[in-house]
């Protein structure tokens, strides 16, 4: 059951919990899955992270409609249950399998979970359940169970073997290649340093300091300080430190005036949360963009995904990819119904992907 995504492992996981970023009083109550092994020592032969929520909160794949028809008709959409990584909008695997398990076994475990999160809609009246996020193989093996399909976008960005960043510009058109040096440019009058602290050597005063942008720049985003606290970042610190890397942008008195926090894999680099003290033009492509697609060329990471929605990301080399998740609605009427909707919305999905690809910046077809 070994996961190499940063997101999956139990530090995590379980320091969102220990923060009580992730706790009932938040709407999150934790029902995590496991599937064990008949016999004596009945091991555990799968996990799947599972959620009794409240709200929608923190999702990133929108329901809100649902629950709105829901109220609408004085039906409850909430409770229901939803396996994904709270606030955390990037695929992964949501059932963990012993790897010594066979094709037919696993497909027997998946049977089960499913059969096990229908029973829990029919005897503990939850709406509905969610799988979010799932990586293209665990989707198709859960729609073979019936559940409904839900298609989504995000744009990432691929390493193709470039030696610099200026090799990466080669690639695009000459226009598109003027506009991303121009926007640097323009970031490099500011006489600004950019740091990146690798996971081990990010001190308490840094991980304090990056909290206050996170908290300045959530505000004024959204009217609240985020979802996640101080202590889920400062534990993060300490036991997910191979997995976590810090961006910290200094101006010319070396004065911290904005952060970026990036995960990673073997393969992949996420952008996941930034902030800054001042306003400065053009520091958000540089921090969250341009600064990650400089740190995968020069690590060897072939993906960057740089977080949820986000058209403005495609002029700066970000393509279009496919996000899947899967749904089962109780509700028989209601089901017909947003089925209905999940197939228009996947042909509109479908559609607007083939548009995008169509506006990417490249000099040669992708």
């Amino acid at each position: 059951m070994a996961d190499d995504n940063p997101f999956n492992r139990h530090e995590y996981l379980s320091a969102l919990e220990a923060s009580d970023s992730v706790c009932t009083k938040t709407g999150w109550t934790p029902l995590h899955l496991l599937v064990k092994q008949q016999g004596e020592k009945a091991e555990i032969v799968a996990v799947m992270p599972l959620y009794i929520k409240a709200h929608s909160y923190g999702e990133y794949v929108f329901d809100w409609a649902w629950a709105d028809a829901y109220e609408r008709h004085q039906l409850a959409y909430y409770p229901k249950l939803l396996s994904a990584i709270p606030f955390t909008p990037t695929t992964g695997k949501r059932l963990g399998i012993d790897v010594s398990k066979t094709g037919s076994e696993q497909t027997l475990i998946w049977q089960l979970v499913v059969n096990t999160l229908n029973r829990c809609l029919s005897e503990y009246d939850f709406s509905s359940w969610h799988c979010l996020f799932l990586p293209k193989g665990q989707f198709e093996q859960l729609s073979q169970t019936n559940s409904l399909q839900r298609l989504g976008t995000q744009f990432h960005w691929f390493n193709r073997q470039y030696l610099d960043f200026d090799s990466f510009l080669a690639s695009l058109s000459s226009r598109k290649r003027k506009d991303i040096r121009k926007e640097r440019a323009k970031v490099n009058d500011a006489q600004l340093s950019f740091e990146f602290i690798e996971g081990a050597q990010i001190t308490t005063e840094l991980w304090q300091q990056f909290y206050a942008c996170y908290q300045q720049t959530y505000a004024k985003r959204s009217g609240h300080y985020g979802y996640l606290n101080q202590t889920f970042f400062e534990t993060l610190g300490q036991t997910l430190t191979d997995a976590v890397t810090l961006l910290v942008v200094s101006n010319s008195e070396q004065q911290l005036i904005a952060s970026a926090l990036f995960f990673k894999s073997n393969t992949h680099l996420y952008g996941r949360y930034w902030g800054a003290l001042v306003d400065v033009d053009g520091l958000h492509f540089e921090a969250c963009y341009y600064q990650g697609i400089e740190y995968c060329i020069k690590h060897g990471l072939q993906v960057f995904d740089a977080g949820a929605q986000g058209e403005h990301k495609v002029p700066r080399g970000f393509e279009p990819v496919a996000t899947y998740s899967n749904h089962e609605i109780a509700h028989q009427e209601f089901r017909q119904a947003i089925h209905s909707f999940t197939l228009q919305e996947a042909e509109n999905i479908k559609t607007y992907m083939q548009q995008i690809k169509l506006k990417l910046p490249y000099k040669s077809p992708i």
